[in-house]
């Protein structure tokens, strides 16, 4: 019998709320993630997508422990089978798990770009950097500049450098690509996908669908804070028909290509969530079970969805 492959990260009835204050000062907790799931296995790529708004960002604050302190966490959230409590997230933090930020502005302005990229490891992986910042065209000198001299392409691939410059065994960028051409693009992304043929993983959290699905191995879909499918990146490239929940179908057919074809309605904001299934209201398929009840994940041809009719 085939032995399971044993995971890096697992992450399931992940919610993640904030203290508000409404008016008369009063308290209340703005939930904004609620029983998300997602499982990476060492050696693959795993792009999670969604619009804007769906908890992408929310998830590498969640694993790395770096929300604010108004931020409450609960769920399953296990690295190498252990529990990452935030005294193990502070311990991997920079060092198994590195973060590719969205912002520019992680990028201290008062350090030299080559200390930055080199971090705290000794001894200085100097030859390592050297090697990315050529693949990446950024010319000797580089790391002699500060943030403020550099351009806004130039400091994104200085971000991905330092996350592909650690030993990290998980990797999570978060929209590493944009300001960068469609070559260094395209060389960042092969980066990423030597490091998973090596054995590590990545998170790569984008809009870019078509990019992600060309280096990925899965594609984690994710709706008003929650996980409503995970499918091998080969579906996204057959087409709707591959595909399992609604919203991932209408996600294929709203990209340019496929005839930029919308739909009604909107993502809900996380202060007003509907009961039952997050997507119902805007769901061609909706029945009364979808607006009472919440749908269970279930695995479905080879991949897993949280949806009644997913088939």
């Amino acid at each position: 019998m085939e032995q399971k492959k044993e995971t890096l990260l697992e992450i399931h009835d992940l919610s993640v709320s904030f203290r508000m204050y409404d008016r008369g000062l009063e308290q209340s907790d703005l939930q904004v993630i609620s029983d998300l799931y997602l499982t990476v296995y060492p050696g693959e790529i795993v792009a999670v997508a969604g619009s804007s708004g769906s908890g992408k960002s929310l998830l590498a604050s969640a694993v790395l422990g770096i929300l604010p302190d108004n931020a409450t966490v609960k769920g399953h959230l296990h690295y190498k089978g252990q529990q990452l409590t935030p005294e193990r997230q502070e311990q991997l933090r920079g060092t198994e798990i590195a973060l590719v930020p969205q912002s520019v502005a992680f990028l201290d302005p008062l350090m030299k770009i080559g200390a930055q990229a080199d971090g705290h490891r000794r001894p200085k992986p100097t030859d390592r950097r050297r090697e990315i910042f050529k693949r990446f065209g950024l010319t000797d000198g580089t790391e002699q500049l500060y943030p403020f001299q550099l351009s806004g392409g130039m400091a994104r691939r200085v971000l991905v450098s330092t996350a592909l410059i650690t030993e990290a065994e998980l990797i999570i960028a978060d929209e590493p690509t944009p300001g960068m051409s469609l070559e260094q693009a395209l060389e960042a992304l092969k980066m990423f996908r030597e490091l998973a043929d090596e054995g590590k993983a990545v998170i790569l959290i984008t809009h870019d669908i078509d990019l992600a699905t060309e280096f990925a191995d899965r594609v984690a879909v994710f709706y008003a804070g929650t996980t409503v499918e995970t499918a091998p990146a080969s579906d996204f490239k057959t087409g709707p028909e591959a595909l399992r929940h609604p919203y991932s179908k209408a996600l294929w057919k709203a990209l340019p290509q496929n005839g930029f074809q919308p739909i009604d309605g909107f993502q809900p904001y996380a202060g007003s969530l509907p009961g039952g299934c997050l997507f119902a209201p805007r769901c061609p398929y909706k029945t009364e079970k979808c607006v009472n009840s919440v749908p269970e994940v279930r695995e479905v041809r080879g991949g897993e969805v949280r949806c009644f009719h997913g088939a």
